[in-house]
């Protein structure tokens, strides 16, 4: 098992510098320029010349790119050029929101996706089965900032159950915190629920049909038994995997729908790096989510381990 994270954590290494040059390269080709935008509206060329030189912008991509690597692999995401804060100071103050929002998506992935496939699975073809199609294809379709603007009119306007901007803090009560994330969660869950279930319903059926379940049944071994022990188990490693996929989801929707809803966090601020060009908060940021996103890959491999020992070799 140790091996087998060594060798993913190996492998993840050249991804890690692709994606952050690739990104670099790709806010570099932005219209706009950053040194304009700082040096004011009135500047004179000699000027905006003068703050592309302090910000080193006149070097050529490959050197700053590679200058910033120096400093990322120390732990120096570099300063932000519109401020005197540290990258690092400023993704963790808004990191937090992020986490939270994501948690909390998770949970109501796995407590609305996993029962809902389970029970499509028990009775296929059924009438909560069909049900389960119908409401999944319609979920997938959507985007998670329509459902976001759907959910904030009748419970957050119309009816002020959830307040429809803003984030509190975990030290500010869980109810405060809960109230404000629930509404955000559930836009971006939608879809990744719906996932969960109809992966989980494919992969149950095949096993339920399979003929270790048919002797386990011949046995008396009761139903929830079955499926606990023998079923979910063997169906395990398609539905961990699509788990994995949907924590890249989740992250991808916290950008649009933290707009909607006004919540603090990396999206907001991505959103806002990408318009003002400030590259080292949008390479800190893309650089924060991919080692997040390595991390729940290493996890997920692991798990295959337990589930599939074949998969160690």
């Amino acid at each position: 098992m140790l091996t087998l994270i060594a060798k993913r954590i190996a492998s993840a290494i050249p991804m890690l510098l692709f994606v952050s040059f690739f990104v670099y390269a790709l806010v570099d080709l932005v219209p706009g320029d950053a040194a304009t935008a700082l040096a004011g509206d009135n500047a004179s060329a000699e000027q905006i010349e003068q703050t592309r030189q302090a910000l080193g912008l006149d070097q050529p991509l490959i050197v700053r790119y590679l200058d910033w690597l120096g400093g990322a692999l120390t732990g120096d995401l570099g300063t932000s050029l519109y401020s005197t804060q540290s990258v690092v100071q400023i993704i963790a103050e808004r990191l937090p929101v992020t986490l939270s929002l994501t948690f909390v998506t998770m949970l109501i992935v796995v407590a609305v996706g996993l029962p809902a496939g389970i029970a499509a699975a028990v009775r296929p073809n059924s009438w909560l089965d069909r049900g389960l199609t119908v409401l999944s294809s319609v979920a997938i379709a959507v985007p998670p900032f329509i459902v976001a603007l759907a959910l904030v009119i009748p419970l957050a306007i119309l009816s002020p159950i959830f307040p429809a901007t803003g984030y509190a803090m975990l030290t500010d009560g869980a109810g405060a915190w809960l109230q404000h994330l629930i509404l955000p969660a559930i836009a971006i869950a939608a879809i990744s629920a719906a996932e969960l279930a109809r992966q989980t319903r494919a992969s149950l059926v095949d096993v339920l049909g399979r003929d270790f379940i048919r002797t386990a049944r011949a046995k008396g071994l009761l139903q929830k038994a079955i499926i606990g022990k023998h079923g979910l188990k063997n169906a395990g490693v398609p539905i961990i995997t699509v788990l994995g996929l949907q924590v890249s989801r989740v992250l991808a929707g916290a950008v649009t729908v933290e707009f909607v809803f006004a919540l603090p966090g990396l999206g907001t601020l991505a959103v806002s790096s990408v318009f003002s060009r400030d590259v080292p908060v949008i390479l800190g940021i893309v650089m924060v989510c991919a080692v997040f996103i390595v991390v729940i890959n290493v996890i997920v491999d692991a798990t295959y381990g337990y589930l599939n020992p074949r998969v160690r070799v």
